[in-house]
């Protein structure tokens, strides 16, 4: 937060939320009160009041405060898949990367060895969900042993 940021400036920014909050506790209140307006107002509250509010008060410049996410580069935005064109480049990528840690010294050798095994087994989304799969039973399967 920026320190000649004023309590309106925090107040506008955050009017959804401070309204949804507001009309969640006011409902939740009335109920455990036991008035019978309650569902009324939650209704009303989540149909009329916030809407209205996040309209009055959010810009529509703050819906693109995700843009600046960089997604890990094998999967696209929103856990889609990359484009099957642009695999081998980010394969190469995560490679990199990987040669790159190792050489820093940030890997041991079998960190490195156990990474780069991991990184060619899942270079497709089938490749990684079999891994995974694989993974869970393996898992599955000490804990059966610990069990006994």
């Amino acid at each position: 937060m920026a320190d000649d940021e004023t309590l309106r400036d925090r107040l506008r920014r955050n009017a959804s939320g401070i309204a949804a909050t507001t009309v969640t506790g006011t409902w939740l209140a009335a109920l455990l009160l036991g008035f019978d307006w309650w569902l009324g107002f939650m209704l009303f509250g989540y149909i009329v009041i916030v809407p209205v509010v996040s309209m009055l008060f959010d810009e529509e410049a703050e819906e693109s405060e995700f843009e600046e996410y960089d997604p890990d580069p094998l999967w696209g935005r929103h856990g889609e898949t990359a484009e099957s064109d642009d695999e081998p480049a980010d394969t190469a990528d995560a490679l990199e990367r990987l040669r790159t840690r190792y050489a820093n010294g940030d890997l041991t050798d079998e960190q490195f060895e156990r990474k780069l095994d991991r990184l060619l087994e899942t270079e497709t989304p089938e490749d990684a969900a079999e891994w995974a799969e694989r993974n869970r039973a393996a898992d599955r399967e000490r804990d059966v042993e610990r069990e006994r």
